[in-house]
């Protein structure tokens, strides 16, 4: 069993359909005809049947009507015999080998298969009452004349059944090839895809099939594995360009220590340069291991407007701690609910955990107080409305270039010191925006040269979704 199937598997899809398809019609053929063939068989029986009652029709009817008067002489080919109840036959063209079997006969009045010697006939009697006995009326044919009809029959059944069960087969290598069609388009597609770095797709038909279906899944798949291998070039790209000056100034800065320093207090100063550029060095590093996992990421957590609220509520007083030194305001106004901690709120959840909402906060918060530097106003607000939480982070930093903003989302992109002091890796809206990308929200920028900037974002509610307040 197991080595027949091993056989059927290295057999292609075309060929075990095919071959399974004429399995299938041979045994529904062998089955037609052995009913077809009782049927034959019974139908040329019955034709016979007919045929000899003719044959004897006039002699019964004379017999039943005129008993008396002679009878006609029977046709030429017709073998008919008249048997008296003495055993005389006044009617008798019966070959002579049959005709002496004849007190044998009996009138049984169903058509039965008479051999004698070599020869085979199919012999009609009729017992017919008169008046002084029971006479025979005797009508018989050669079987060989039956025998050549079912012959000819049969063969005109079997070719025709082996003609279906071939055509069967044939119709399901047909059928199958057209149905395989796609699939050959699809395997040379993905040999031109696999060959070179085009950014084309598998090619998708027309009809709305299973395998129309296969290959939007697949160009699905492939998409998804594209923009994850972008990713990774992203990355690549971007942690080599940024931390390639930060190490050649490290490695420059140190060799300088050693080769020139003339007192403790420059070798002091040349490594305490060293320390700033590999603390700058992990946070950008982190920042780049941060920003990458968040576009990985598909957690599906979920938070209610009430941990949102108190992750908001605590961003703020973390910006405030930093703050403490300068002369900077940062107010934060949330919904009425959040003032209530036994669980009612009834607004729905977000798609984003309050993890990372606090992250999107700390990263605009950062922003704004590099921003306003050491005098100025941060205003915070969290609102619930329209099925969107929104969140808007606004400061009186003086705005930035506009023509920076439409970068200003973009990695390691930086305006100049006026806005950022001079520090930053560049990726925090960068991260900010990939936060919200995940949790299909949006973000808006609301730049006031000479003024200040807002950001806007907005968080779509999941009505569904259960609430995490963690």
């Amino acid at each position: 069993m197991a080595t027949t199937r091993r056989l059927i598997d290295r057999l292609g899809i075309r060929m075990r359909i095919a071959g399974g398809s004429l399995l299938i019609a041979i045994l529904i053929a062998v089955a037609a005809g052995i009913v077809l063939n009782a049927q034959i068989e019974r139908i040329v029986r019955d034709g016979t049947s007919s045929v000899l009652s003719s044959d004897s029709a006039p002699y019964v009817v004379a017999l039943q009507t005129e008993p008396d008067d002679s009878f006609d002489a029977p046709g030429p080919s017709q073998l008919v015999a008249v048997l008296t109840p003495d055993g005389s036959t006044p009617i008798n063209t019966l070959p002579a080998s049959l005709a002496d079997k004849l007190p044998d006969v009996g009138g049984s009045g169903q058509a039965h298969d008479v051999r004698v010697g070599d020869a085979s006939f199919i012999v009609l009697s009729t017992t017919v009452a008169v008046a002084g006995g029971d006479w025979v009326v005797v009508a018989a044919r050669d079987a060989q004349e039956e025998t050549t009809v079912l012959a000819q029959m049969r063969t005109l059944l079997f070719t025709g059944l082996a003609v279906i069960a071939v055509g069967a087969a044939g119709t399901a290598w047909a059928l199958t090839s057209l149905s395989l069609g796609p699939v050959r388009r699809l395997r040379r597609s993905a040999d031109a895809l696999s060959a070179g770095s085009s950014s084309e797709l598998l090619a998708v038909g027309e009809a709305r099939d299973e395998i129309s279906d296969l290959a939007r899944t697949l160009n699905e798949l492939i998409e998804r594995l594209r923009d994850s291998a972008r990713r990774e070039r992203q990355f690549v790209s971007d942690a080599s360009h940024e931390l390639r000056t930060p190490i050649a100034l490290l490695n420059t800065q140190l060799q300088v220590a050693v080769a020139e320093a003339s007192s403790v207090e420059q070798m002091v100063r040349d490594v305490d340069g060293a320390r700033r550029n590999v603390t700058r060095l992990a946070a950008l590093v982190t920042s780049l291991l941060e920003l990458s996992a968040i576009e990985a990421a598909d957690d599906g957590v979920r938070s209610s407007i009430g941990a949102l609220g108190r992750e908001a509520d605590d961003a703020t007083d973390r910006a405030r701690f930093r703050a403490q030194d300068t002369e900077v305001s940062i107010l934060y106004d949330g919904p009425e609910l959040l003032a209530s901690d036994d669980g009612t709120e009834d607004t729905g959840s977000f798609p984003i955990g309050a993890e990372a909402f606090g992250r999107i906060l700390d990263n605009l918060l950062n922003n704004a107080l590099r921003a306003v530097g050491h005098g100025g106003v941060i205003d915070v607000q969290l609102a619930v409305g329209g099925g969107f939480a929104w969140l808007l982070v606004t400061d009186t930093g003086g705005g930035m270039d506009p023509a920076f903003e439409p970068f200003a989302l973009d990695r390691f992109t930086r305006q100049d010191a006026s806005r950022t002091g001079g520090q930053g890796t560049g990726l925090g809206l960068a991260i900010v925006a990939a936060l919200v990308r995940n949790a299909g929200g949006s973000i808006e920028l609301d730049n006031r040269p000479g003024d200040g900037l807002t950001i806007r974002i907005g968080l779509p509610a999941v009505q569904a979704a259960p609430s995490h307040d963690s």
